[in-house]
């Protein structure tokens, strides 16, 4: 399984564009092939900072979403809204054991 995680911080004027934006990305991309989960959350100490977690089932099943044009218009557009550059980074990952 891949884990991505990132994040982005957006300009307060742009926050609830950014957010919906983000959203319309999350509910897309859950219904493509290999997707387990992806979400986007709200940093609870700094409100502006929007945080991406997703799970894949491999890395072509990553490599498709890349190359999907509505995730790359998403990031163009939101690369727009943010204030610095945006965080990303994929783990190779495998479950213990389920509690």
């Amino acid at each position: 399984m891949i884990v991505v995680t990132g994040s982005v911080t957006v300009r307060s004027e742009t926050f609830d564009e950014a957010r919906r934006l983000s959203l319309e990305h999350v509910h897309r991309s859950r219904q493509e092939p290999g997707c387990i989960s992806h979400a986007v959350h709200i940093d609870c100490e700094n409100p502006l900072r929007l945080v991406f977690f997703e799970q894949w089932a491999d890395r072509a099943a990553l490599a498709t979403h890349f190359a999907v044009p509505a995730s790359g218009e998403f990031v163009r557009v939101l690369r727009s809204l943010v204030t610095a550059p945006a965080t990303l980074a994929l783990y190779d990952a495998s479950r213990l054991e389920k509690l």
